[in-house]
């Protein structure tokens, strides 16, 4: 960054918007497999915190593919800029006041560890959707791991490129145990019992 961008503070900051809202701005990022859940929880977790009156935006990783990242191949070192660029849209985010959710395989602790260190203290909650490797190969809804299999996909997460399983969620959902609505209520009593949706 070249030494002569300044940032330029203005009269409506994150408390002000988040006050209009009146709701905490927050970060919950899913992170998992290719076909673990993360997607279809967090929109079913959106439907519902947007039906109480709550002010959200979902960021999905193959959406977030067609636009801002679409620049970027799946090597490991566009991936950690991937996350980069999703972290700081999540920032942008919670200081318009909004609840973000962010869908993204995510596979590395570091980029995850980037990510949650971008945002103010205690606005960051990581939710590990976990389903088995084999769990996810037999969904397979877009054929992606039957693709990886023939070589069709190279570094492909949980297949010749590695995941790393978070050490400390906040949220660990076991996917193949639970339905969505399951799932989503174990979210929503955490959101409660920590107060996260109380207005702000």
């Amino acid at each position: 960054m070249s030494n002569h961008i300044i940032w330029h503070s203005h009269p409506v900051d994150q408390e002000t918007r988040s006050a209009q809202k009146s709701q905490r701005p927050l970060v919950i990022w899913f992170t998992g497999l290719s076909a673990s859940g993360k997607s279809t929880i967090a929109g079913a977790l959106e439907q519902i915190l947007t039906s109480q009156g709550y002010h959200t935006y979902l960021l999905d990783g193959d959406n977030v593919r067609h636009g801002l990242c679409n620049d970027l191949s799946f090597s490991n070192t566009d991936r950690q800029e991937n996350i980069r660029r999703v972290g700081e849209v999540a920032k942008l985010m919670t200081d318009a006041g909004l609840i973000t959710l962010a869908a993204f395989i995510s596979p590395f602790q570091a980029d995850r560890r980037l990510a949650r260190k971008i945002l103010p203290e205690g606005q960051f909650i990581e939710v590990f959707v976990d389903a088995p490797l084999d769990v996810c190969r037999e969904r397979d809804p877009k054929g992606l791991y039957a693709k990886a299999d023939r070589g069709e996909i190279k570094q492909f997460t949980g297949i010749d490129s590695p995941y790393e399983i978070p050490e400390k969620p906040e949220i660990h959902i076991h996917a193949e145990q639970l339905s969505v609505a399951q799932a989503v209520n174990q979210l929503l009593a955490y959101l409660h019992e920590t107060e996260v949706l109380h207005a702000g």
